[in-house]
């Protein structure tokens, strides 16, 4: 589930960018879920997670830019697009990591190319992100939200912080390789996030959700060294 908000004081505007969006995702085979806000104090009163923001700059009250300063300054790591009456607004992006910028009356030629470029980075997900995809539905899961991954019968589930699980067909080994130093294949069928990690005795690792993950013999001892590895690396 891709999640997209629109921030524009302007009605007709959001209600387009809305659209436009709904209908590339669409085409993509991707599920969206987007909603709309006419004003920054709103936008920030939203407590849920962005994948796309479109931002209008010039907005009554708290303007585009500093709304963005604020969500930046809250760790927001979503991709951020500009919407703008004047192009020269735009030299402002830098300092809050825009992405791109679209000019109002906003062109469904110029958004589609803005947005086949950011589906482009999405696919080419950094590795901070795991991007699983389930039949024609894709989603876009923060590794920093996943606590362990399990495979039962060539299914993967990822059981996420939320406390809910995403399952998909594929190969542990698969994803173990995409995963970063912070997770551990302690069993053949399991791999956990150190970050998760409330303690370990007598071989089963014990998860901050309550979950008790077994540490497979063969891997006891190259666990307890990555323990040590990743409390330095990662404190």
């Amino acid at each position: 589930m891709i999640m997209v908000a629109v921030c524009d004081d302007e009605k007709m505007i959001a209600e387009q960018i809305k659209k436009l969006a709904s209908g590339f995702f669409r085409a993509k085979n991707m599920e969206t879920s987007i909603v709309c806000f006419s004003c920054g104090e709103e936008l920030l009163r939203y407590d849920k997670s962005i994948d796309i923001l479109f931002l209008d700059i010039q907005m009554k009250g708290m303007d585009g830019m500093e709304t963005a300063r604020k969500l930046r300054s809250r760790n927001f790591k979503g991709y951020l697009i500009f919407v703008t009456v004047l192009e020269e607004m735009v030299f402002q992006s830098f300092e809050v990591q825009a992405y791109d910028y679209l000019v109002k009356p906003v062109e469904k030629k110029r958004f589609t190319k803005t947005m086949e470029r950011l589906f482009a980075s999405m696919q080419n997900v950094s590795e901070e992100k795991l991007l699983v995809q389930k039949g024609y539905e894709r989603s876009i899961i923060p590794f920093e939200e996943i606590v362990f991954a399990e495979v039962i019968d060539r299914k993967v589930y990822l059981h996420l912080a939320s406390s809910e699980v995403v399952d998909f067909y594929d190969k542990i080994e698969n994803l173990e390789e995409r995963l970063d130093s912070r997770f551990f294949r302690c069993h053949r069928s399991f791999l956990i996030n150190l970050k998760y990690l409330k303690s370990y005795k007598n071989g089963v690792a014990y998860m901050e959700n309550g979950k008790e993950i077994p540490i497979s013999r063969l891997r006891s001892k190259a666990f307890s060294e990555v323990i040590l590895q990743y409390m330095k690396s990662w404190s």
